[in-house]
C-alpha cells in the first residue's frame, strides 16, 4: 500500500516535469522511495539500523517532455550505502530518465574500540565495546558482530572510540618471510617432512613458496604453527 501511495504521489507531482514548485515534492518522494528501499535491503541482511536519506538537486536545466505516469528505480549496480544515484524515468507517455544523487547514511550498534588497538594483534572481547555509529562511513560496513573478529586482525591502527572496519581485517599471518618451517609432503603412498625457509608471508591456507635445506624451492599450502603443506 506505500508504494501505491509513493507511485501516486510521484505522479501527481511529475505532471510539471522539473518545474520549480515540484522540487520540494519530488525530492520527499525520493526520499521515502530511497528509505524504503534502504530498509528492505537491511532487513533482508538481518540488520537493523537507523536510516537517513539526503536527496540532491535535480538539474533545473532539464527538459523533458510531459510524462503520464512515472516511478523512482535504483540503477543496476547501484548499493544504496553512503553516496549513491537513484533514477526517475517516465514509464507513460513519453521516454526518458533521470538520475538523482543521494546520501543514504545508516546508523546502528557496532564494536568500536576501547583502547588503541595495534596492527595485525589480534582483538580481544575487553578490547571493544559496543556503541551506535554510522556503518556508511566505510565501504563494506563496520564490525557488528563478535564473531567477526574471530581469527582475524586489523591490518592498521584503530584509534580509542573508533569502529572496526571489516575491510580491515585479513586473516592473521603464520608464516613470515624468513621464517624456519617444517614443511610436510604427501603424495600416493607416502608421506615425508624436511626442515625449510619461508620466502614469503602467508595466512593460513595461502600458497607460500620455501627453500629446502638441499636449494630446492618449493610451493605450498601455509598452516598454523609454521606449517608448510606440499601435495607430490
Amino acid at each position: 500500500m506505500s508504494r501505491l501511495l509513493l507511485t501516486i504521489f510521484v505522479l501527481a507531482v511529475a505532471q510539471s516535469a522539473f518545474a520549480q514548485d515540484a522540487h520540494p515534492q519530488l525530492t520527499a518522494a525520493a526520499r521515502r522511495f530511497v528509505e524504503q528501499e534502504a530498509a528492505g535491503a537491511l532487513a533482508a541482511t538481518g540488520g537493523q539500523g537507523r536510516i537517513e536519506v539526503t536527496v540532491g538537486e535535480f538539474d533545473t536545466r532539464a527538459k523533458l517532455a510531459p510524462c503520464v505516469r512515472t516511478e523512482f528505480f535504483v540503477p543496476a549496480g547501484t548499493r544504496l550505502w553512503g553516496r549513491a544515484r537513484i533514477g526517475l524515468r517516465c514509464v507513460q507517455g513519453a521516454n526518458w530518465s533521470v538520475l538523482l544523487p543521494v546520501n543514504v547514511r545508516i546508523h546502528g550498534p557496532a564494536l568500536v574500540a576501547s583502547r588503541h588497538l595495534a596492527a595485525l594483534q589480534p582483538v580481544a572481547e575487553g578490547d571493544v565495546h559496543v556503541a551506535e555509529v554510522e556503518w556508511t562511513r566505510e565501504a563494506l560496513g563496520v564490525v557488528t558482530d563478535p564473531a567477526q573478529l574471530e581469527n582475524r586482525v586489523p591490518t592498521r591502527p584503530i584509534a580509542v572510540g573508533q569502529p572496526i572496519p571489516v575491510a580491515a581485517l585479513r586473516a592473521p599471518q603464520v608464516v613470515s618471510q624468513g621464517d624456519a618451517v617444517k614443511v610436510v609432503g604427501t603424495g600416493r603412498g607416502f608421506s615425508v617432512s624436511t626442515a625449510a625457509v619461508a620466502l614469503a608471508a602467508a595466512q593460513d591456507g595461502q600458497p607460500v613458496r620455501v627453500r629446502t635445506e638441499t636449494g630446492r624451492v618449493l610451493t605450498g599450502t601455509a598452516r598454523a604453527g609454521r606449517i608448510v603443506e606440499v601435495v607430490f
